[in-house]
């Protein structure tokens, strides 16, 4: 599809990356609006994951202690940050038509990528709290932020796989209001099982949380994040773009951008 000379809202950006209104299926858009979340398993192909998976690593070795900065450092988690500007394999995650297609129907509005990075958890450690990427909802607040989960890695029972816990994102406050403990399991959680190349999308108000790693491999993904576009970014692109990145992407991209 050719794009158009300019990319004016976030309708045009959509055309572009060849989203329409049946890129979402009614099923996958309702377990988005009940539920919080979708599941593509497999969604990565072979090859891509192969580039991922070395591009990650190669990372990790040249930034060592400093991987991780531009955003966030967790202890017990390998971290990257920066992700638009650190390679061209990492450009199709950000702009993926069904991650896309998801967003808009989250947020009902204009957005942004808000960040792209990396996270895995070290073997025995990795746990976090339940918790929602927009502090304590309130009655009747729009939707702010979407976030979408790369699996490099096969996501198991006992490696650390992302926990949520279906239909939160329609509650009011947050999970302190309904636990004692977030650290704890919730009776109704569900770990996002899948096959390495697989991505779960999922609104940012559901609870969710890191499990511990308790295998004795690492579990790699990649977290690809949105905003409404009125909002700031957890990794402000505009000051953080490469030139090299800028020459490289399309108009639609930089729109995702915000640069």
């Amino acid at each position: 599809m050719s794009e158009k000379p300019v990319v004016e809202n976030i309708q045009d950006a959509l055309i572009a990356f060849g989203v329409t209104d049946t890129t979402l299926t009614d099923a996958e858009k309702q377990s988005l609006d009940k539920e919080g979340y979708i599941l593509f398993e497999r969604l990565i192909d072979e090859d891509w994951l192969g580039k991922l998976r070395v591009a990650y690593e190669a990372l990790m070795k040249k930034e060592g202690q400093s991987a991780g900065l531009e955003v966030h450092q967790e202890q017990g988690t390998r971290r990257l940050s920066d992700l638009v500007n650190k390679g061209q394999v990492f450009d199709g995650i950000y702009t993926h038509p069904k991650v896309l297609a998801a967003v808009y129907h989250v947020l009902g509005r204009d957005f942004k990528l808000s960040s792209l990075n990396g996270r895995d958890a070290i073997p025995g450690q990795g746990r976090q709290g339940l918790h929602a990427d927009w502090g304590r909802r309130k009655e009747n607040e729009p939707f702010h932020v979407v976030n979408s989960l790369w699996m490099l890695d096969d996501f198991t029972p006992d490696n650390g796989a992302t926990r949520v816990v279906p239909g939160t994102h329609l509650l009011n406050g947050g999970p302190s209001d309904y636990m004692d403990n977030s650290e704890e399991s919730h009776p109704d959680q569900v770990l996002a099982l899948a096959p390495a190349g697989s991505i779960v999308i999922f609104n940012s108000h559901l609870w969710h949380g890191g499990t511990q790693n308790c295998s004795s491999n690492t579990r790699r993904a990649l977290h690809s994040y949105y905003t409404a576009r009125e909002h700031g970014q957890q990794l402000n692109q505009r000051e953080y773009v490469r030139k090299s990145t800028y020459d490289r992407i399309s108009l639609a991209a930089r729109y995702i951008l915000d640069v």
